[in-house]
């Protein structure tokens, strides 16, 4: 029997949605393909017992779409709606002394993406690459995701990308796998997630919130654009854009505060009790986490792209365009400002005495950010930095397109220590379930979407249990066979 494709789109003006919706029936076999229009999408694939139920099944999709508005199209007449690149520039520091880097990796192409842990450190470029490196400036891993990579974010063991296909990647696993699909209109700035909550701030100024199984559970839009600010606790969201900083509650979405900020919010962070916002106005505001109330000042010579903070709250750090960067006290007093000499810190991170900067010429810099090294930097002492060399013969790890890229287990068991997953049809969505005895048998498991396939079953290395009632893969995914 022919192979038979339907291809639909979904298009409307004024930056609304623009995605399109392609089934294939071949024989038994049901694939669909979806995503923004431009971009490979997402692929998922079924089988049926006969040909005739497949086509019924492929019929019931494309009527579903119809409905909702979608109409066929011929692929690539449309163009891709443009996703918005952040456009920086970077002056020449204007500090009198350079930072004490201590080792220095070119990563190819501007980077916004950063994670410092206690095991290692992640940097993602615009380019869609991601590195692993340890403290030490060893580069570890490579992955390669189809467009550029906006930030990187980590709840509890997990590491996301956040990336220019409308994709949000888990990198925990040497594949890399699509853990959320976002809507195709919505042009992600920055997200942020906890316990399997996902929030992303936008493009228009808008925070969308969607749990772990990818269902929207509430937007809002706020008085502002350009969002660049999303961080989110146990209590509260909180949305940073160009008319300042709104708190939303975590559950329900009710604004709980809003603080004009002096200027547009162009970064933000988060500590136990207070969010700083790096401003277009050459400051970092500081404020309480329950009330909005401004605690404190951080003023920088130019416009601020990123700030982050020591845990104790001892320290406060900025870069600005003109590529440098600061150490405050708590209470706003500068410290020092040093050039960081490969141009200007757009994401940062601090952790044991060091700070972490990607920068502007796509550079992971580890600067000494010890008082000691401070002091030697003002006097002009600085050590020479190492410049990392990428590992060519490193794999470099892409992500699954479908459930035919997952590696197999050929077992009538799950091999010592893995637990077995089982997809499987629950009110008209495609759901994973744990088959292992041990588990809660109620709760269901965040998986990949692009590889589920009803009565499929799987071996993970581990399972994690979410207060929010469902469990999280540890480790590798393989098909059980």
């Amino acid at each position: 029997m022919a192979r038979e494709t339907t291809y639909l789109e979904l298009s409307q003006d004024g930056g609304g949605a623009h995605k399109f919706y392609e089934v294939t029936v071949d024989g038994t076999d049901v694939s669909v393909r979806y995503g923004r229009i431009g971009a490979a999408g997402q692929l998922q694939s079924s089988s049926f017992a006969t040909a005739e139920k497949a086509r019924a099944a492929a019929a019931k999709k494309i009527g579903e779409k119809v409905r909702k508005g979608y109409a066929p199209a011929v692929q690539g007449q449309r163009a891709a709606r443009a996703v918005t690149r952040r456009q920086v520039t970077s002056a020449p520091s204007t500090a009198r002394a350079v930072a004490p880097v201590l080792w220095r990796f070119r990563t190819g192409a501007a980077a916004f993406g950063i994670h410092v842990d206690e095991d290692r450190c992640w940097v993602g470029n615009q380019d869609g690459d991601v590195y692993t490196l340890s403290h030490g400036g060893e580069v570890l891993a490579r992955y390669s995701l189809p467009d550029g990579v906006k930030c990187l974010v980590a709840d509890e063991f997990w590491i996301y990308a956040g990336c220019d296909d409308g994709t949000v990647y888990d990198l925990s696993a040497k594949v890399p796998f699509g853990a959320y699909d976002i809507a195709p209109d919505v042009d992600i700035f920055w997200l942020d997630i906890r316990e399997g909550v996902l929030s992303v701030a936008d493009a228009g100024g808008g925070l969308t919130v969607i749990d772990h199984e990818e269902e929207f559970q509430w937007s809002r839009k706020s008085s502002g654009r350009h969002a660049w600010m999303v961080r989110a606790d146990e209590h509260a969201v909180y949305h940073g854009h160009s008319g300042g900083v709104t708190a939303y509650a975590a559950d329900s979405g009710a604004q709980l505060w809003h603080t004009p900020t002096r200027g547009g919010v162009l970064f933000g962070w988060q500590e136990q009790d207070s969010v700083f916002a790096g401003t277009g106005r050459n400051v970092v505001q500081r404020l309480s986490k329950a009330t909005g109330a401004d605690e404190a000042l951080y003023r920088c010579d130019t416009t601020v792209y990123s700030c982050a903070a020591s845990p104790d709250g001892r320290y406060v750090f900025a870069g600005d365009s003109s590529s440098s960067v600061y150490c405050f006290d708590a209470a706003g007093n500068r410290l020092w400002k040093l050039g960081t000499g490969s141009g200007s810190a757009l994401s940062m991170q601090y952790l044991d005495e060091r700070l972490y900067l990607v920068t502007s010429d796509g550079s992971l810099l580890c600067v000494d950010a010890s008082e000691s090294a401070i002091a030697a930097a003002q006097q002009g002492s600085v050590p020479t930095a190492v410049d990392v060399k990428s590992a060519a013969a490193l794999p470099v790890y892409r992500p699954a397109a479908s459930a035919a890229a997952v590696a197999t287990v050929r077992a009538a068991a799950a091999p010592a220590g893995g637990v077995v997953v089982e997809c499987v049809q629950q009110g008209g969505r495609l759901r994973v379930q744990v088959i292992t005895d041990g588990f809660e048998s109620g709760w269901n498991v965040q998986f990949p979407r692009g590889i589920r396939e009803a009565g499929a079953r799987y071996v993970v290395d581990g399972l994690h249990a979410s207060t929010g009632g469902f469990y999280r893969v540890r480790g590798e995914i393989r098909r059980l066979v």
